[in-house]
């Protein structure tokens, strides 16, 4: 192994293009160019003797090898954070965060707004998603996902519970009628996600409550459904918590159709060492913990 070539350079541009899932997006954040990115990480893969990355769907993925390569780089990253902090309390460094859209807007966004404010070396890439926790996450610091995760390498944590109403515009249920009891909501046009795509177990046994109603708008971003429902298109399964804030909104059938159901975050075991990954942690609980009346719908 050639160990001059196993640089801190090639390693951080291997934190970064793992994070990013791509070399273009690694080399923006770290100031070079796609060529310079992709020669420090073949060199580190020449001096440690195997691939570090492969390709999969949604961007490069760490082998087995490179995973062992990213808790040394992480270790690098730490090093030189504590060198530029100018206090003890001082943030520094980037946290990657993946959550459902939904969730992002109303209790990431404000939380490290927050966060920023107090610590403004602090930098969250925010990747938005709908989807079930893998048993191991790579280039993810945090992820908060519906539903209790089947994880191997990792201990979830609840952050709490919310609930999904059904939910109409003012102008709908004017024009249409509002319904007064579930065998009213046949052939109602609804707007939920799209289910041939849906992925999470929980979301999908919401729509098992409204079997009668016809599909209308159907999307992959729970965002799009509150606006669609807003726009007339249907009777929204919406979370509260997003419903709510919108006076043109109204629940339909409150106690006939609601769901309960769970947020939960992951926290990956090596980004758990590092003092930013914590306090953003920290952030989304305290956040949650805030709004939670409002994730009920109380």
């Amino acid at each position: 192994m050639h160990t001059s070539e196993a640089s801190a350079d090639g390693l951080l541009t291997l934190l970064a293009v793992a994070r990013t899932g791509r070399y273009t997006a690694a080399a923006d954040l770290l100031g070079i160019n796609h060529t310079t990115a992709s020669r420090r990480v073949a060199a580190l893969e020449r001096a440690l003797g195997g691939p570090l990355l492969a390709r999969a769907p949604g961007g490069w993925e760490p082998t087995d090898l490179g995973r062992t390569a990213l808790a040394a780089a992480e270790s690098v990253e730490e090093t030189l954070a504590a060198l530029r902090a100018d206090t003890h309390d001082d943030l520094h460094g980037t946290v990657r965060v993946a959550a459902t859209d939904g969730f992002s807007a109303r209790v990431v966004a404000p939380a490290i707004a927050r966060l920023g404010a107090a610590h403004p070396r602090l930098s969250v890439d925010l990747l938005t998603v709908t989807r079930r926790a893998p048993s191991t996450r790579s280039g993810v610091d945090i992820e908060v996902v519906v539903g209790r995760p089947a994880t191997f390498r990792v201990q979830p944590r609840l952050l709490g519970p919310y609930r999904l109403g059904l939910y109409g515009s003012t102008a709908f249920l004017a024009a249409t009628g509002t319904p007064s009891a579930r065998e009213e909501l046949a052939g109602v046009p609804l707007v939920y996600f799209i289910e041939s795509m849906l992925t999470v177990d929980d979301l999908d046994l919401a729509r098992e409550l409204v079997p009668q109603m016809s599909d209308r708008l159907s999307s992959t971003n729970v965002l799009v459904h509150v606006e669609a429902t807003r726009a007339g298109a249907g009777l929204g399964l919406l979370p509260c918590f997003l419903a709510d804030t919108h006076a043109d909104l109204v629940r339909v059938l409150p106690d006939e159709v609601s769901v309960e159901l769970e947020y939960w975050m992951v926290v990956r075991p090596e980004a758990a060492r590092r003092r930013e990954v914590v306090a953003v942690a920290d952030a989304l609980r305290a956040q949650v913990d805030g709004m939670r009346d409002a994730l009920l719908g109380i």
